[in-house]
């Protein structure tokens, strides 16, 4: 780190989100359920329980398939799914621009209970604070979320090669959705939605056949850069195939009008598993039968040809190395 300054950089996901952990939080607050660095903490109870906290700031508050209330809840929910928890308890916090209109808070309320009810979490506290007009941008939520502990996933340490990379559905529909309705480029009747939704069922139903080695739901950054956490000084490499990969039409030509990669744009109702080969199939079948699940598919291997890369085959038959974002490719679409 050489500025003097938080720059939006150090909020994309990438490389300068990395640093500000690295060198900052983790020497100042470091210990054995931090360290990980997962979605969500395990931490000792009876029975053990999962942990995650979650800020909002998302812009436009609404999009197409969702707005900031239905993510903040799917937000936290699955960060405890994807940490091998079943979501129990929230948190709710907001704050509030003065002048914000009361219906629209509603809406948000109401989008908040709906998407809770759906993920079976039930809100318990909370708070609420209101900062003069020209203090905030509308409205900010953070939740946090607990859960109880079901299964250990043992992490990145025990990927090996030859293991199976999976994709819950097609990547890069929430960024791409944010990003067009912030630059007006959508009407109502557009086929480009969030994927924004709970993964509680999909995950337990992929906990359940077992053989997972890491779960996590690609958000800022996106596909690539998740992987690239996954693969960053360990001793095997992630291979994707691009034909394998499902990215909608509508996701592709957004991307393509704004020049940013559907693989680098957040999701916020998909999640990324690494299994063991024996296992992948299983766990497809499970999620093909479940909402949301349906475009599930294999997107790669796990090999030793470059350890610490990932790397990306072309649809022409070439390789090119994928990378952490750099930078801020996407402000505040979460």
């Amino acid at each position: 780190m050489t500025n003097d300054r938080i720059t939006l950089d150090y909020g994309s996901g990438g490389q300068k989100t990395a640093e500000l952990i690295d060198s900052l939080l983790l020497p100042a607050f470091d210990n054995p359920a931090l360290s990980p660095l997962g979605d969500g903490a395990v931490v000792e109870g009876q029975p053990k329980l999962v942990f995650s906290t979650d800020s909002f700031v998302v812009s436009p508050w609404k999009f197409p398939g969702g707005d900031i209330g239905k993510l903040s809840v799917c937000g936290t929910v699955n960060d405890l799914c994807m940490a091998g928890g079943v979501p129990k308890y929230l948190s709710l916090s907001f704050i509030i621009e003065e002048g914000f209109l009361f219906s629209d808070l509603r809406r948000i309320i109401s989008s908040i209970a709906e998407e809770a009810e759906t993920a079976g979490i039930t809100v318990v506290t909370g708070d609420t604070k209101v900062v003069e007009a020209g203090h905030g941008d509308g409205i900010y939520i953070n939740t946090s979320g607990i859960g109880f502990h079901m299964t250990d996933l043992p992490g990145r340490t025990a990927i090996r090669p030859g293991d199976h990379i999976l994709l819950s559905g097609s990547a890069g529909c929430h960024g791409a959705a944010v990003m067009a309705a912030r630059t007006g480029m959508l009407n109502e009747n557009s086929p480009l939605i969030s994927d924004c939704m709970p993964l509680h069922r999909l995950s337990a139903a992929s906990l359940g056949i077992g053989g997972i080695r890491i779960m996590r739901d690609p958000t800022r950054g996106g596909v690539a850069t998740t992987l690239c956490e996954f693969a960053d000084g360990m001793p095997f490499s992630i291979e994707l195939n691009s034909s394998d990969i499902p990215i909608d039409p509508p996701v592709e030509t957004v991307c393509g009008l704004l020049g940013l990669d559907p693989l680098y744009c957040a999701c916020e109702g998909r999640m990324l598993i690494v299994c063991a080969p024996e296992k992948s199939e299983p766990i497809l079948d499970a999620l093909h039968k479940i909402p949301g699940g349906e475009n599930a598919s294999r997107i790669g291997t796990v090999t030793d040809e470059m350890p610490g890369k990932v790397l990306l085959r072309t649809s022409i038959g070439g390789r090119r190395i994928l990378s952490r974002l750099s930078g801020i490719q996407l402000p505040r679409i979460c």
